[in-house]
């Protein structure tokens, strides 16, 4: 049997806006390229789990025409192995578009499908799990989904109800996927959390393009077509013709609706890795370094200070201004050259609020 590891691909998804980490995440430099925690950003911490896997030139990004610079200037690789949408259209045609150009490089390659605004770690347990996917998914007849076992019972993320351990595995746990659920209500996901049968999803695929490409003819046989007409485009002066054309008009709709939802194949292999989708300030928060008053202060200019009297909790960046906190409790405070945000961390989710008002009101230079 060909070595697995001689076939393996890295896609990054790298589109989203991130709306609710306004305003240091702008349409230009969204929450992926900035720095949340006074670190790498989160994009550059992806790259460098991609290429703890495969080589650069087995590393492709599919994004949106507004990032290709950033992507460029700070991922450092090549502008062929950046698969741009000419507007978006949800993940699934950009997914299968992406997974089109890469079989075509290599028809047996194994794709492993990773988000750029995720905070992962320890690498050592990423890239276990990872190579664990990619070995199933190449010499089985599955697709793959690494889940996450859930810590307390979340509403905001989908879930994956797993069945049987396949027992022709012998190296690490894969079950068999029973059914997927949607985002549920409290109730339920207190019921899913008590029953340890249910895995968080968090998106992260693994699949050989034969195969993928199976479930795609038979669950959204539109998205399969328009991906076979990018393959057969790509190269070739009709290149970006062809890519405008498919993307005009392809279904809106998401990887996990368009095939993983429906594929009676897949399977699911337990994260070992601590996981989070950094979504809002909230987040950033609970995930960041904090003193030993719980104040989580970074620092992103040259002359920016911060004093704090009798104040905990409290999420602070700043960049050159001096900041000070009196008497304040659990706020998150985001001052940038052209905005100051203020409000407190259970109210977070109403940042996204701002910037629709922001949107209709025109204010273009604020987003």
């Amino acid at each position: 049997m060909p070595d697995f590891k001689k076939h393996l691909f890295v896609l990054i998804v790298c589109g989203g806006s991130g709306t609710r980490l306004w305003p240091r995440s702008r349409q230009k430099t969204p929450k992926q390229f900035i720095n949340l925690f006074g670190e790498k950003n989160l994009f550059k911490q992806t790259i460098e789990r991609a290429r703890s896997l495969v080589p650069d030139e087995r590393i492709f990004v599919s994004t949106n025409a507004d990032y290709v610079d950033e992507i460029l200037a700070q991922g450092n690789l090549s502008l062929r192995n950046i698969i741009t949408e000419p507007q978006p259209r949800n993940t699934a045609i950009a997914i299968a578009a992406s997974a089109a150009v890469i079989a075509k490089i290599d028809p047996q390659a194994v794709i492993i499908n990773l988000w750029s605004d995720n905070l992962i770690y320890p690498l050592e347990k990423f890239v276990a799990n990872s190579m664990q996917a990619a070995k199933v998914a190449f010499t089985g007849d599955f697709l793959v989904a690494v889940g996450l076992k859930p810590t307390f019972p979340h509403t905001g993320l989908g879930y994956i109800h797993a069945g049987e351990k396949l027992t022709e595995f012998e190296n690490g746990e894969v079950f068999k996927v029973k059914e997927f659920k949607e985002k549920p209500d409290l109730k339920t996901a207190e019921m899913f959390y008590q029953s340890r049968e249910y895995y968080w999803n968090i998106g992260m695929y693994t699949w050989q393009v034969e195969k993928f490409f199976k479930a795609c003819a038979k669950y959204a046989p539109k998205i399969f077509q328009d991906a076979m007409k990018i393959q057969a485009a790509w190269g070739t002066k009709d290149e970006k013709k062809v890519f405008d054309e498919v993307f005009s008009q392809a279904e809106e709709l998401s990887i996990d609706y368009a095939i993983s939802e429906k594929a009676d194949n897949l399977v699911l292999i337990p994260a070992s890795f601590n996981w989070s989708d950094i979504g809002d300030w909230q987040v950033v928060y609970e995930v960041g370094k904090k003193d030993k008053n719980g104040n989580m202060f970074v620092k992103l200019g040259e002359k920016g200070e911060v004093y704090s009297s009798d104040s905990k909790q409290n999420l602070v960046q700043f960049s050159e201004r001096l900041v000070a906190l009196v008497g304040v409790k659990d706020l998150v405070i985001i001052d940038t050259p052209d905005v100051l945000l203020v409000c407190q961390k259970e109210k977070v989710q109403g940042v996204k609020k701002i910037v629709e008002t922001l949107k209709k009101k025109g204010k273009k230079e604020f987003l």
